[in-house]
């Protein structure tokens, strides 16, 4: 007896065995962790600026017309002509938004209980603390940095409720 031709299905690139899942599990975890840690280098240097840096009052984006034109000014000017520490923290927090991106990628192919709902609110805290961290450069407003850290605490409880749930099934 024959049986029937079937079509070949398409390689969607994933291996259903249980050790392509763990592996893409613990990249979420290791991915998860990484960008954790340097939250938290994130927001010393975030201290370090608030407390020892004096950011002038008019510099190339302060008190912009247009909100995101000016963000983009005032952090071309952090990252180009700032301070080194205001380098520092300008940099690392656009190096946070690209990590906590491929974390979000990353919790789609691992099986981490609430994994793509934590990455996600990761992103969404780390985009709204650099934004506010734009609108600080902007406008000098203490509000932003209040709303920074809030957002970095919101951010860095992702990541470890992450970590949490996907080591207990790891």
């Amino acid at each position: 007896m024959t049986r029937p031709y079937t079509s070949p299905q398409p390689d969607s690139g994933q291996s259903s065995s249980p050790r392509s899942g763990a592996r893409r599990t613990a990249a979420f975890l290791v991915a998860s962790l990484i960008v954790a840690l340097l939250l938290i280098v994130q927001f010393v240097f975030g201290m370090f600026v608030n407390l020892f840096v004096n950011i002038p009052a008019d510099h190339p984006g302060a008190h912009p017309a247009g909100y995101f034109s000016g963000v983009v000014r005032s952090v071309g000017w952090a990252l180009g002509d700032g301070t080194l520490w205001l380098t520092l923290h300008a940099a690392l927090g656009l190096l946070l938004v690209l990590g906590a991106a491929w974390v979000v990628v990353l919790s789609l192919r691992a099986a981490v209980p609430f994994g793509r709902t934590l990455s996600v609110i990761g992103l969404l805290a780390i985009l709204g603390a650099g934004f506010n961290g734009g609108s600080f450069l902007n406008y000098n407003n203490d509000i932003s940095s209040m709303i920074m850290a809030g957002l970095f605490a919101v951010a860095l409880a992702s990541y470890v409720i992450g970590l949490f749930m996907g080591r207990r099934i790891a």
